[in-house]
């Protein structure tokens, strides 16, 4: 179209009508004159403009997931991070719960002893002092950490303390094959010595060759003079098994150990003696006996007038069977009997 002033004249008057037209729908507002043409321009361009959008949304999905990819990532890799977290506080947790239980049975049986403790954390195991079954705790000397304590946790007897640091010690384990310590039986009160065998049980030596002991039988610490490297009374273990006495002066028994020395965590040092012996009140209660079962009954009441069963008939058929037969030899005899009568008779009259 050529720039003409008739094509400028034009152009002037459709900008005239156009705000003639927009200051009169503003004007009318819900009753414009101008709706009515409105709708009929919706209702005609509506679809052409639904398909059009249609057409457009893929595409303009697509670039918003390019742009949002980053984000998204960034998201993932923070909830990944706070799961790990997650997991690990709740692995914590757990542990702790452990520990708090751990350390709450210790304090029971240092009060069921009468035992001073110090409590401590292993925190290395391995053989730093030549020894092969040791760990090493977090108090020494500047805890009064000395030589030749007993090393107890909430099961019972750990070892002995044999290197002191100024803050760590090494502690020999009970299983270890250089460790001893004097043992007394539950109630029988035999004696003897338990050696470590590392991860076998405990080999106890009775000085009584003839000493009646069996399987679950108990047995504590005898303790040593001066309550060093031993105190009396904790628990060592149980018996597992007998050897046959063989008409020895001793007598051997294997005694599983209550400590489980390969998951040792929290433990307690006795740095303060009992009084008195503890016996055996620092062993824990012997799990009940299992009840025995009854054995069930079965009682048959017989109703008088009632037809017994199949047995009983033969039985009572047999049984009158039989007197039948004693009633048939009784009377056999009587004729006999009255025979010789008349023959007497008969003799008689001749």
């Amino acid at each position: 179209m050529r720039d003409t002033k008739e094509s400028r004249l034009l152009l002037v008057l459709l900008i005239a009508i156009a705000f003639a037209l927009i200051t009169v729908d503003i004007r009318g507002g819900e009753e414009s004159p101008v709706d009515g043409a409105r709708q009929a321009a919706a209702s005609v361009f509506g679809p052409v403009e639904n398909g059009v959008a249609a057409a457009v949304d893929p595409i303009g999905n697509a670039i918003g997931a390019v742009r949002n990819a980053g984000d998204r990532h960034d998201r993932i890799k923070q909830l990944e991070l706070e799961n790990a977290e997650l997991k690990q506080r709740l692995g914590s947790d757990a542990r702790k719960e452990s520990r708090l239980r751990q350390l709450d049975g210790l304090i029971r049986t240092a009060a069921a002893g009468q035992y001073g403790i110090k409590g401590a954390e292993v925190i290395g195991i391995g053989a730093a002092q030549g020894f092969s079954w040791t760990v090493t705790i977090d108090i020494g000397s500047d805890d009064g950490i000395q030589r030749d304590m007993t090393v107890i946790n909430n099961d019972g007897l750990v070892g002995r303390v044999t290197t002191v640091g100024p803050r760590t010690s090494t502690v020999l384990l009970a299983n270890d094959p250089d460790f001893t310590v004097g043992t007394r039986m539950e109630k029988t009160d035999e004696l003897g010595f338990a050696t470590g065998q590392g991860d076998r049980p405990l080999l106890v030596q009775l000085l009584n060759g003839k000493s009646k002991v069996k399987e679950g039988d108990r047995l504590v610490t005898f303790g040593s003079q001066a309550n060093k490297p031993f105190v009396p009374g904790v628990p060592v273990g149980e018996i597992v098994r007998v050897d046959r006495a063989r008409g020895d002066l001793t007598r051997n028994v294997h005694v599983r150990p209550y400590v489980g020395f390969s998951k040792l965590d929290i433990v307690g040092v006795v740095v303060q003696a009992p009084r008195t012996d503890p016996r055996d009140t620092v062993l824990p209660p012997k799990p009940a006996a299992p009840k025995p079962k009854p054995t069930p009954t079965v009682t048959v009441t017989v109703t008088p007038g009632a037809t017994p069963p199949e047995g009983e008939d033969d039985g009572q058929a047999q049984d009158g069977q039989a007197q039948d037969n004693g009633q048939a030899q009784d009377g056999g005899l009587d004729p006999g009997a009255d025979d010789g009568g008349d023959a007497t008779g008969q003799n008689d009259d001749q």
